[in-house]
């Protein structure tokens, strides 16, 4: 079948699919639960509460295999250049690939220096925590602080919240703002002396990383000297000499087929080293390596990535707009931000790697809180709101630090996902109003109010324990779930021009900010120019 023949199936069904009763296919589809429930990598999946009908599900596998998934997956995963506009190899794979893989970029091997990379964040990170790396003054390093954005900053940052002990050893704080008060909150009451600044930029261009990063090295200098300052400064960059000539003692690279928001893996990751330990942080690569493997050899049908993946070009051919993410864990609180970067910057387009215009929408809007937060928040619009918004649900089976709770923070999982499928009817709301003593002139008013449409689709991924292994596991799933989308709807999932054009004329605003000269903007941008000049 062909690509604009499956596209056209796959649209059909999917409006069609969107408006029958999910709940009635498990008995009309005996095998769903089946055919839609799948564990990969210690990871449960179970997609059978989505819209689509078995005969919907089997156009969205054809639409994967007539867009080239398969081969699409194998070019990456042989370092060949299939991020397009700027001519590079995608191997975020080859950063958790165990030593002696054989990865090239391009013809080029790359696995060799990965292993160098990854023997000098261990060599770092066992120094700092066992004390023979030492601060300038000879004593222990007792904090670490990241500065970065974007990809330098979210994985990262996401990764710490999830797993670091409740007692750490080494604090880690982040910096990503180019608000003063978000350095400002992160060095409140450190002592510069036992501290270590690594500053995360790919480019080391970067302005909103450089304007902290230099903040930073004055705190630095002013507690530790010239002479001290290499001791507590730690560069991580694809452009290593710029990295030395702002002032690094050290310099971690990357290269340039690691992209910002696929990157915690490499010497991003190197805050995490030394806060987990080069332990910990060895098993979140095995979860990940684990995820990779099953994506490179799994069948379409049963493949967690593939899978996830047509669910959502599922719901977004159906007219679905938007979708949450919603881990009933505390730990994962940050996952939902880390999504809305590795999804929406990645497939936030409309263009193709072919520079013509896609056919119909592409990604959707990710959001997300923590549930049981998100019930208390933005639920009431899942569940009764004009718009059908597809949820995630991420669940984690047993929780030691909730030993007491665990059971009723599961529970609500289940049941919020089993009532945004089931709904309630007119019906059954007024039966129940009158049953509760409520008058059928009261009833009749309420019952609308209280009834649920139902029939709004969800997937759940179920954690057995929130480890490092299974950390990684899920956060490659995404990432291998993001790049299918991209293959199917045609784009490039690995550039993100639509920050520049804000950015250059970011440049030229605040010129005029701060020397008083005049550009030409729209009169609104003007007018508020002046505001603030006013206001300086």
């Amino acid at each position: 079948m062909s690509l604009d023949a499956a596209r056209d199936r796959l649209t059909r069904l999917a409006e069609r699919d969107a408006t029958g009763a999910i709940r009635r296919r498990f008995e009309a589809e005996p095998d769903r639960l089946d055919r839609l429930t799948l564990e990969a990598a210690g990871l449960y999946l179970d997609l059978s509460k989505q819209s689509w009908s078995l005969e919907g599900f089997e156009a969205a596998l054809e639409l994967a295999r007539a867009a080239g998934v398969q081969a699409s997956r194998d070019r990456m995963l042989a370092g060949e250049a299939i991020n397009v506009s700027e001519g590079r190899a995608v191997l975020h794979a080859a950063l958790r690939a165990e030593d002696g893989a054989g990865f090239q970029a391009q013809g080029t091997p790359v696995s060799g220096e990965v292993e160098t990379a990854r023997a000098a964040m261990k060599a770092l990170a066992d120094g700092v925590r066992d004390g023979t790396r030492t601060a300038a003054d000879g004593g222990a390093i007792t904090t670490i602080i990241h500065i970065g954005i974007g990809g330098s900053d979210l994985g990262p940052r996401m990764v710490w919240a999830a797993l670091k002990p409740l007692d750490p050893p080494i604090e880690l704080r982040f910096v990503s703002n180019i608000d003063g008060s978000d350095l400002a909150e992160a060095l409140n009451g450190l002592d510069p002396a036992r501290t270590l600044v690594i500053v995360v930029s790919k480019t080391f261009t970067t302005l909103e990383t450089l304007a902290n990063a230099e903040r930073a090295r004055d705190w630095l200098r002013a507690a530790v000297g010239d002479a001290g300052l290499p001791a507590h400064l730690i560069g991580v960059s694809a452009a290593p000499d710029k990295a030395t000539a702002f002032g690094c003692g050290e310099v971690l690279g990357f290269a340039d087929w690691v992209g910002g928001r696929f990157s915690l893996w490499s010497a991003v990751g190197t805050s995490l080293a030394i806060g987990l330990g080069w332990g910990a942080f060895e098993r979140l690569l095995s979860g990940s390596r684990a995820m990779d493997r099953h994506f490179q050899t799994a069948q379409l049908d049963r493949n967690a990535p593939v899978l996830m993946a047509l669910a959502e070009v599922f719901n977004v051919a159906a007219g679905r707009a938007a979708r949450s993410v919603v881990p009933y864990s505390h730990r994962l609180r940050l996952l939902p931000s880390f999504l809305q970067q590795l999804e929406m910057e990645s497939n936030g387009k409309q263009v193709g790697k072919d520079g013509r215009a896609v056919a119909g929408a592409t990604c959707p809007v990710v959001f997300g809180e923590p549930g049981t937060n998100a019930q208390h928040a933005y639920f009431q619009l899942l569940h009764q709101g004009s718009a059908v918004i597809p949820v995630d649900f991420i669940v984690v089976a047993r929780n030691p630090e909730g030993e007491t709770t665990q059971v009723a923070l599961n529970a609500n999982a289940l049941a919020q996902a089993e009532a945004l499928m089931v709904g309630k009817s007119e019906a059954e709301a007024r039966a129940d109003l009158i049953a509760s003593g409520l008058s059928e002139a009261d009833a009749d008013i309420l019952a609308p109010q209280r009834a649920f449409p139902g029939d709004r689709p969800s997937s759940m991924i179920v954690l057995e324990a929130l480890t490092p292994e299974s950390l990684g596991a899920l956060i490659a799933l995404f990432e291998h779930k993001t790049f299918v989308e991209g293959v199917i709807w045609g784009l490039n999932s690995f550039d993100q021009w639509g920050v520049e054009l804000g950015k250059v004329l970011a440049r030229t605003i605040g010129a005029e900010l701060e020397s008083g000269g005049g550009g030409s903007h729209d009169p609104s941008t003007a007018a508020l120019i002046d505001r603030l000049k006013a206001g300086s």
